[in-house]
């Protein structure tokens, strides 16, 4: 043996020593099928095989079963062979199959001739470094949910005041004026009750879709109808900024499947956040057109337009654009948030546009197309109640005095016989000698509850069959199905939509009578 040849033999051996000594690296060499045939205590350390039980055995036994199914393996071999080594971080598993994140980089090992004779495989495991990270990311994650969640209480208790202000102010000059000469103060009651209750609903509708709890009810609907509907509910916003309203729809042949109540929702939100940005004045158009299978509508304004890293936040619940300390548009950041999810979950999607602050903004919704041929289902017209209509006995039930007897106050107006009772035991009572024709309960009563007195009013024989409304502030779809399932007639969210109330207590009525008709038969 030469001298070179005892150098190289003693480097050889140093080399060796040297991965033989590593604890903290996996290093190991693979034939060139993948097959491991060298195994160093970093790697029986790190991976928990001694090396009696792993050398002869593939690498593919350190991956995700996902993995070696996906081919991840031959592509790490392929992809060395071709550039020499292969680097990334991932999950490998233990010898126990528990995961651990690891660095991997595997090194073609190639002889002088440059025929591939294997590979070099170094493994280090990341684990506390990528349980820090995690830790790092779930902290700022939490720090920026508080935040948010601080500064949404900050901006619903601004926006609460806001209309809170007027009405009380309202209050005091009907009250110092006795009730006369009140008509301006009780429309700044009306339009601001009408604000606090739009405000209440995009908080329910934010929470209903956190939790997926929106029930849709499709009908095959004229897309101007549902736009057309849309403008009532933003005009005030429209009127009260002068702003001036373009239509360019035609008057049929845009039919969609749809929930035509939730989709006015979600036009009228995107038109009152496009009369919100917009200064006096401005102008708003919208647009309807059959495009292919779609019906596509577009709201566009002239105000104040979106900067370019809003845009993709736009839809996110809680984003706003940038407002002064005196919240001048004002708005909770909902509105838009509910409006995309409303149009997802009608197979749509939704896209915002704007070339920049000053510049206006556009909002295009596409929704699924229904042929031209397809029958279009009418609403129902509601029947409209009069002073002189039948009177009926009515039992309103509601530990809020204040409401039960506003409430009572109105149905008196409408010509009916109305009783008031404040707890459930009260309810029963009265329920036993009056014979109500309807009942309007509440939920939340002291001592019962609602769900109890609605079970001991149907043991009463003449209240056996008597429709029994719901009255409630809780309005996700899960309290209604509750009460429902509990035997009530009807679920009403407070607060009540008067205009319909002498509607309800007919149709409830009637189709209490036709029921018991029907049973006689």
């Amino acid at each position: 043996m030469d001298a070179g040849q005892s150098e190289g033999g003693e480097e050889s051996r140093r080399f060796r020593l040297l991965v033989e000594s590593v604890r903290d690296y996996a290093i190991f060499i693979l034939d060139p099928g993948g097959w491991v045939s060298t195994w160093n205590p970093g790697a029986e350390r790190i991976k928990g095989y001694k090396a009696s039980e792993i050398i002869g055995q593939h690498f593919s036994k350190f991956y995700p079963r996902a993995d070696v199914d996906s081919g991840k393996c031959e592509r790490e071999l392929e992809v060395a062979t071709r550039e020499g080594r292969f680097e990334e971080e991932g999950w490998r598993l233990r010898k126990d199959g528990t995961p651990f994140w690891a660095n991997v980089t595997i090194t073609a090992l190639r002889n002088q001739e440059g025929v591939l004779v294997g590979f070099a495989k170094v493994t280090r495991d990341l684990s506390e470094r990528r349980a820090a990270e995690d830790e790092r990311l779930r902290l700022a994650q939490s720090q920026e949910a508080e935040r948010r969640n601080q500064e949404f209480l900050a901006i619903m208790g601004h926006e609460m005041r806001n209309p809170l202000s007027p009405m009380v102010t309202a209050v005091h000059l009907i009250q110092l004026r006795g009730g006369r000469n009140c008509d301006r103060e009780i429309a700044v009651l009306g339009r601001q009750l009408a604000h606090m209750t739009r405000l209440v609903d995009d908080i329910l509708d934010a929470s209903r879709f956190l939790r997926d709890e929106v029930r849709l009810v499709r009908k095959v609907t004229e897309i101007g109808d549902v736009l057309a509907n849309a403008v009532d509910v933003a005009s005030p916003l429209l009127e009260e900024k002068r702003h001036r309203l373009e239509i360019k729809a035609p008057k049929g042949g845009l039919l969609v499947d749809m929930d035509p109540e939730r989709m006015t929702q979600v036009f009228g939100n995107m038109l009152n956040n496009a009369a919100k940005y917009t200064d006096k004045g401005g102008l708003i158009t919208i647009s309807a057109e059959g495009t292919g299978d779609r019906v596509t509508v577009t709201i566009e304004d002239n105000g104040i337009g979106m900067a370019s890293d809003l845009l993709p936040r736009v839809f996110e619940l809680f984003t706003q654009a940038e407002q002064g300390i005196d919240r001048r548009q004002g708005g909770l950041g909902i509105g838009l948030a509910v409006a995309k999810r409303l149009v997802v979950a009608h197979g749509g999607d939704v896209m915002a546009e704007s070339r920049g602050p000053g510049c206006g903004s556009r909002f295009i919704v596409r929704l699924p197309r229904v042929p031209g041929t397809a029958e279009i289902e009418k609403p129902p017209q509601p029947r409209r109640v009069v002073r002189g209509a039948p009177s009926h006995r009515v039992l309103v039930v509601d530990d809020n005095i204040d409401g039960a007897e506003m409430l009572s106050v109105y149905l008196r107006e409408l010509g009916h016989d109305v009783r008031i009772a404040f707890d459930g035991m009260e309810a029963l009572e009265l329920a036993r000698g009056f014979s109500p024709d309807i009942v309007f309960l509440d939920i939340g009563l002291p001592g019962l509850s609602g769900f109890e007195v609605i079970e001991r009013i149907r043991q009463i024989p003449s209240c056996a069959g008597v429709p029994v409304v719901a009255v409630t502030g809780y309005a996700r779809e899960s309290d209604r199905a509750r009460t429902l399932a509990a035997g009530f007639s009807a679920h009403v969210a407070k607060p009540i939509d008067i205009a319909r109330l002498g509607s309800i207590v007919e149709e409830m009525i009637g189709a209490a009578a036709a029921t018991t008709a029907l049973g006689a038969r």
